[in-house]
């Protein structure tokens, strides 16, 4: 495999190094952290940390904006005529 040489400014080493995983290579920090695709695996256990309140807090924004998002599409709808 060919490899390229790339120039970082210190602070851009230091965010990408702060990225890495124990183990883990510069080259697939990069990989990882360009992918388009994630796998759901990434995210298992990330809200672990985040308390039940704010949690619950979150859930009643989502539906909020939600009901909001379908009220301002059918606003939209009627309209333009559809």
């Amino acid at each position: 495999m060919s490899v390229k040489t790339v120039t970082l400014s210190e602070d851009a080493y230091l965010a990408l190094a702060a990225r890495k995983r124990a183990g883990e290579s510069f080259t697939e920090v990069v990989r990882r952290l360009t992918s388009t695709e994630r796998s759901l695996q990434e995210f298992v256990g990330a809200w672990e940390q985040v308390p039940p309140e704010k949690l619950a807090r979150l859930e009643e924004w989502i539906a909020h904006s939600d009901e909001s998002s379908q009220a301002e599409m059918l606003r939209l709808g009627r309209r333009r005529g559809k």
